[in-house]
């Protein structure tokens, strides 16, 4: 039976615990560029003792931005800014990962803490954006996006595989498409933002083929020996949940025969009236169902905060690994807390030697 402090094997990748931590958009990148901020931020996160790192959301292009201030990987320029974080997690004992996406409708908006909203017209720090149809996000998103021509589709996913590409020459061991919280991914796949007629739009099959086409395209220029996964939105809690997840669970099964490895399950967040049921670990039985009937390992987030919660959900099989964002940010030490209060021999040797020495000779 797998804990918590076990490692953790993918392809060629392996983990040296179940730990992992959540892509978190930071949104203090210059123009895509990530900063001074990003190398600290990972570094310290990766010296905490989690077994995988994956930097932020990160945009294929200057439109798949949520904010001005989220990063890029859309040039050379950009993969060589990125490349000192890949490094920095790697030296810390973590594999690095990284996080790609398009924000399609919710895209040209504020940073969280200047409104979370669309910046209105005219302001010159937006862009125009797009979407699979010309519907709104609504409430603070309410701007209207164009409409994705067959072209853009054909642009966007050659953008996922041109960052991919760049992914994979940094050094990034863990991929991750972004498939979640009403981006672009998941537009296509919900009823609320798809209103197409063609054949990315209407049935199942059709509002998936978006997302099965950028993951083959992708699968072809990802190493056989690092591990491609994707973060899915599997439920929108709009009152159509069971037929939502039955068709994500059946979209992961397709995920998987088309290549992919592991799957993060998370919520769609594709229209601003779901009634969210929050409370703690409220996505694991879901995650553990997907598993079950994907076959694909998985992973999950939300309010996971107590170490004996985390480790009963991995010794339970629910999941393969557990994601964790906001405890982290609160203590990125967390691994070593947690390691001390589940017993595990040598907790220590979850923090460098710098920081391990000193605690295990002074237990004061």
């Amino acid at each position: 039976m797998p804990h918590l402090f076990d490692p953790y094997t993918l392809r060629g990748v392996t983990l040296r615990n179940r730990i992992a931590v959540s892509p978190m958009c930071q949104y203090s990148a210059v123009e895509g560029l990530p900063t001074d901020w990003h190398t600290v931020h990972l570094g310290g996160l990766a010296r905490g003792g989690a077994g995988l790192v994956v930097i932020e959301a990160t945009a294929v292009s200057p439109d798949g931005r949520i904010t001005p201030g989220c990063t890029g990987l859309w040039s050379e320029r950009h993969a060589q800014a990125f490349e000192p974080l890949v490094r920095v997690i790697a030296a810390a004992g973590a594999v690095p990962g990284l996080q790609i996406g398009h924000a399609g409708r919710k895209a040209s908006a504020n940073r969280p803490w200047e409104g979370d909203d669309h910046m209105p017209e005219g302001d010159p720090r937006g862009w125009p954006t797009i979407s699979p149809s010309a519907v709104p996000f609504g409430g603070q998103l309410g701007k209207v996006p164009r409409a994705m021509s067959h072209e853009d589709i054909a642009r966007v996913r050659a953008d996922f595989v041109a960052a991919a590409r760049r992914a994979r020459d940094i050094g990034v061991q863990w991929l991750m498409l972004h498939f979640a919280h009403g981006y672009l991914g998941q537009s296509f796949l919900s009823v609320h933002a798809n209103q197409r007629d063609d054949e990315y739009g209407g049935s199942f099959e059709n509002r998936s083929r978006f997302l099965l086409e950028t993951l083959a395209a992708v699968r072809e220029v990802w190493p056989a020996d690092r591990v491609l996964s994707a973060r899915l939105g599997v439920l929108e809690f709009d009152g159509r949940d069971e037929e939502t997840l039955a068709e994500s669970i059946e979209l992961a099964r397709r995920f998987k025969a088309a290549g992919l490895d592991f799957l993060d399950v998370s919520i769609g967040f594709s229209t601003p009236k779901a009634k969210v049921p929050w409370g703690p670990a409220l996505l694991a039985p879901i995650a553990a169902r997907v598993r079950r009937e994907s076959g694909l390992p998985v992973a999950t987030s939300w309010y996971i905060s107590h170490p004996e919660q985390a480790d009963a959900m991995v010794r339970e099989e629910q999941v393969d690994l557990v994601m964790l964002g906001r405890p982290m940010l609160e203590n990125p030490h967390w691994p070593y807390l947690a390691a001390k209060k589940l017993g595990v021999e040598r907790a220590a040797w979850t923090l460098p030697a710098p920081y391990a020495h000193w605690l295990q000779r002074y237990r004061t």
